[in-house]
């Protein structure tokens, strides 16, 4: 993973935490239901950025790690398998 790829992901990881301290902060001060789940939804947007961001480096290296730049059907198929993990 790049340096530039790592610092992004600790600066959302970062940011995320504080939205879900934001959150703990709304639900204690019984704050509207609405304002909480919206909340909610943006911090699951970020984390699923960021998942998506770590995937894509992680099939990059797959493939480039390859011989001659060509991943095989077995490499392929384990990038999607962890592809469909995620999104589930």
């Amino acid at each position: 993973m790049s340096d530039s790829l790592r610092n992004d992901i600790l600066l959302r990881l970062k940011t995320i935490k504080g939205h879900i301290a934001g959150i703990e902060k709304m639900v204690e001060e019984s704050k509207g239901c609405e304002d909480i789940l919206l909340q909610i939804a943006a911090v699951k947007a970020s984390l699923e950025k960021v998942g998506m961001s770590i995937i894509q480096e992680h099939a990059k290296e797959c493939i480039l790690a390859s011989k001659d730049g060509k991943a095989t059907y077995e490499e392929v198929e384990r990038i999607i398998n962890l592809m469909i993990r995620f999104v589930k």
